[in-house]
């Protein structure tokens, strides 16, 4: 019966080695996929971004050309009622 003992506590060493090495499979498995979702949401995200800024650096310059022009408007009308 001793030389049974010693087998019998080396497959339950082995049986549960195998499933913590299941489970860290598993686990790095998840992580992978989750990395992966995450990088998805990041390239969209910084694409979001990205349009956002060209859109604001649009505006501004909107801004700026309808400033202009409301500038020259004011100065036209001061002629105006210069005379």
């Amino acid at each position: 019966m001793n030389a049974v003992q010693p087998v019998r506590g080396e497959l339950d060493s082995l049986a549960h080695l195998e499933e913590r090495i299941n489970r860290a499979v598993e686990l790095v498995s998840q992580l992978r996929v989750q990395n992966a979702e995450l990088q998805e949401r990041l390239t969209a995200t910084i694409a979001d971004r990205d349009a956002t800024q060209a859109e604001l650096v649009e505006l501004r310059s909107e801004r700026k050309n309808v400033r202009t022009r409301i500038e020259k408007l004011l100065g036209q009308m001061e002629l105006l009622s210069a005379t």
